[in-house]
């Protein structure tokens, strides 16, 4: 028979349930940052192949529309029309730092040979892609959930984490597996964080409150990586973008044909 001084020994801490939340939802956390970075990349990564490979055929068009308006401006002389040509041609001409803005695609003296290469079916210089390996992704995963700073308690720790996961951050935007190899050796090597004391309840009650928010604040960025067209192109072909790519460039070739037509007859040439 126990005493009720043992019974009371062996009793839960009023703390420990709460405890248990606050580590719940600090892991439930990391994942979903884990989950809202992964997409963010593969946003990224996907808008810059769009750029790379469609940005001279978007262009192209814009260039034939304002041929066009000019052409059909200098038929009528009506004030409209050469209002209308004025616009066009605004929008195509070179701006500052326009080759910057436009990956390398143009610059104020016009198209790159890639650019001119890629609207004529020519073969062209692939485009630079960064999508991380599953072997980089793994060390990504491992890292993030190992490093993050929402597991110190202690402030030093918490900017020294911060600062080791933005490494890792950059070298996983670059898909850059042999440094995420050399950053996991690094970690494994540091020092060792000091166990988790236990907190008073008020604490804990803060700290639940603050992972709350945190959360919330993932949420608005996912959303608004949800709501960009990129991320809806993604959506309609996540298995294989690079044949909605196809597909979306073969519709602009066509396009370009059919002004290339219009501007022909309005020219009159055969």
């Amino acid at each position: 028979m126990t005493t009720p001084e043992a019974d009371q020994s062996q009793a839960p801490r009023p703390e420990e349930r709460l405890e248990q939340a606050v580590r719940a939802a600090e892991q439930a956390l990391i994942e979903y940052e884990i989950a809202v970075e992964t997409f963010r990349v593969e946003v990224e990564n996907f808008s810059r192949l769009h750029e790379q490979r469609l940005g001279p055929l978007y262009l192209r068009i814009e260039e034939l529309d304002a041929e066009i308006a000019e052409a059909k401006a200098a038929r009528t002389g009506a004030p409209e029309d050469i209002r209308r040509a004025a616009e066009a041609r605004a929008r195509v001409l070179p701006m500052p730092g326009v080759e910057e803005l436009l990956h390398g695609w143009m610059d104020g003296d016009g198209l790159f040979p890639e650019a001119v290469a890629m609207l004529t079916d020519q073969p062209v210089r692939p485009p630079q892609r960064v999508r991380p390996s599953e072997e980089a992704r793994k060390l990504y995963r491992e890292l993030a959930r190992k490093a993050h700073p929402d597991l110190a308690q202690e402030e030093d720790e918490r900017k020294r984490r911060e600062e080791f996961l933005s490494r890792v951050n950059a070298a996983y935007a670059r898909g850059d597996e042999t440094l995420l190899a050399e950053l996991a050796a690094e970690w494994a090597a540091g020092p060792v964080p000091p166990e988790r004391r236990p907190s008073p309840a008020e604490e804990l009650y803060a700290r639940l409150e603050w992972l709350a928010q945190r959360k919330e604040l993932l949420t608005l960025v996912a959303r608004e990586l949800e709501d960009g067209a990129i991320a809806g192109m993604l959506r309609l072909a996540p298995d294989d973008p690079d044949g909605l790519l196809d597909e979306i460039a073969e519709r602009l070739r066509a396009d370009i044909a059919q002004r290339e037509a219009e501007l022909a007859g309005l020219l009159g040439r055969d």
